[in-house]
């Protein structure tokens, strides 16, 4: 079957939730526990996750709510978009960038960090730097149009599977995407990528290039795919969403029941990719993608007012626990929730500070300061694995002091020995109290909780990586030279004679070892 364009449609605004889940219903090739998805908006490993994504696409309909998340675009088409949609051409822009972001994010809690304004960072870039895909920019501008027009739901898959990293691409080609074959109508590719997060909901997936550089062109291909091109499979982690729906309840699961963006392998298999959606089809452009496209910055800042705004959720949640289990007037619990609140404050003051030096960036448009990409990259991995210990050393065996299931609750014969001794302080419910501490438990310690530790660790480069490229970029931008010429600057204003600024006083008169000199 020939995969359907989304772009194409007499009218161009953004779906709908019930449009977003019609559109998604195609011949994508899913697999998941041994058989292949027939309907993702139905399977019980998706459909609450894909009603979550449908959720945002209503909000942007919602009278009350587009005044926040909506912006005029600017293709001519007299529609409207998400603002992060849009290049920026100002900092106003960025801050109605990041208050649409930020509302989108409180819908999930800051658990869908692949939500369709993630990739908007890239398709954002195509507007304002079509150039850098010469000689595809036609294609760049005509995604940046069509993409904005309907806030199409896009996913990215750009590295390499994690086999035989320590060789380049082409060692290793039966596992790296490439290039088979060029026809009239386009590229064959085959290969994987990793990692597909979220990618069984999208509507198409990017595949460009993040690693060690390529040498040959026809692993230096960067395009669009639709998810239900021919040929296009996902391989699929466990879904958390199924286990909650097996054996649990939203009560029991409340986020990973309906928030399991899961983790696919995307393999191509002689996948026909029309010209009109390649992007680059050369190894130097593709190894020159992640800092040149303009994408990287723009991702941090998306990802930064993502975890803002799920750090804002822990701090309401150690409030809130701490004054369930009683721990709420001891001085330590204080201290601990008062590091909760620094935490939650950096990464919003990050973000500020990525729109107020935001720098200029091709034409006249502006790039979120790249410099506090670094900041956010490196300090989040250690934020959130505090915060996670401050939640075990302050509770402790409350976070486990729980019955199994919702079900414990409903039995009449046990229902009293539960309101009894698993009740909240204060006089509070047992059952408030379960409820509020199975969402503590889902939110940091289950399956679901241990993934998005892993996700945040690793989210924006290995820690290796995210410190190298800071090295990097200071040394591109000239910021390397320009500290060690304030280094400089201060080593020039003395010597073995004394100072040389002429202000400034020698102490011969009262040295001790220059009075025996006299």
């Amino acid at each position: 079957m020939e995969a359907k364009d989304l772009r194409k449609t007499p009218q161009a605004i953004p779906f709908t939730g019930a449009e977003y889940l019609e559109s998604i219903r195609d011949d994508r090739e899913v697999w998941i526990y041994g058989k292949r998805v027939k309907d993702v908006t139905k399977h019980p490993a998706f459909r609450n996750s894909a009603r979550s994504i449908a959720r945002l696409y209503d909000a942007l309909h919602d009278p009350q709510q587009r005044a926040v998340l909506t912006t005029d675009t600017d293709t001519g088409n007299g529609g409207f978009t998400h603002p992060f949609y849009r290049a920026p051409h100002c900092r106003e822009d960025l801050v109605r960038s990041r208050e649409a972001i930020a509302a989108w994010q409180r819908l999930t809690f800051g658990y869908m960090g692949r939500s369709p304004d993630y990739k908007a960072s890239f398709l954002a870039t195509l507007g304002a730097n079509a150039e850098f895909y010469a000689p595809y920019q036609e294609n760049a501008k005509r995604w940046y149009r069509q993409t904005q027009e309907r806030v199409l739901f896009l996913n990215h898959a750009i590295v390499h599977p994690p086999v035989d990293r320590s060789r380049p691409a082409d060692e290793i080609a039966d596992i790296c995407v490439h290039v088979e074959k060029e026809t009239d109508q386009g590229l064959i590719v085959s290969g994987a990528k990793v990692v597909a997060t979220g990618s069984a909901l999208t509507h198409y997936n990017f595949v460009a290039h993040y690693g060690l550089p390529m040498k040959k062109k026809e692993f230096g291909v960067i395009f669009m795919v639709p998810m239900n091109a021919p040929g296009l499979k996902l391989i699929c982690r466990q879904s958390y969403e199924m286990i909650a729906a097996h054996v649990g309840s939203p009560f029991d699961y409340p986020l990973s029941s309906r928030f399991d963006e899961n983790d696919s392998i995307l393999v191509l298999d002689k996948v026909l990719v029309p010209w009109e959606n390649v992007f680059a089809y050369d190894a130097d452009r593709a190894n020159q993608f992640a800092i040149g496209s303009g994408f990287l910055p723009r991702a941090m800042f998306q990802g930064c007012i993502r975890l803002a705004v799920k750090l804002d959720f822990f701090a309401g949640l150690f409030l809130k626990a701490a004054e369930m289990v009683g721990y709420k007037d001891q001085r330590n619990v204080q201290v601990h929730l008062g590091e909760v609140l620094v935490w939650r404050s950096l990464f919003w003051s990050i973000v500020g500070g990525m729109i107020q030096d935001a720098v200029p960036w091709v034409g006249d448009t502006l790039l979120p300061n790249p410099a506090y990409q670094d900041v956010y990259r490196m300090l989040s991995v250690n934020a959130y694995g505090r915060i996670k210990e401050l939640f075990e050393q302050t509770f402790g065996s409350s976070l486990i002091y729980l019955c199994s299931n919702v079900e414990d609750l409903k039995a009449p014969e046990l229902r009293p020995f539960i309101d009894r001794y698993i009740r909240g302080s204060d006089g509070r419910p047992a059952a408030d109290r379960i409820k509020l501490m199975k969402l503590v438990w889902d939110a940091l310690a289950s399956e679901f909780g241990g993934r998005h530790e892993l996700y945040e660790r690793n989210y924006s480069g290995n820690w290796e990586d995210v410190r190298l490229q800071q090295l990097m970029g200071a040394t591109m931008a000239g910021d390397a030279e320009r500290l060690k010429g304030f280094v400089d600057q201060c080593l020039s204003e003395y010597d073995m004679d004394g100072w040389k600024i002429p202000s400034m006083i020698n102490p011969d008169d009262v040295n001790v070892f220059a009075a025996g000199r006299r």
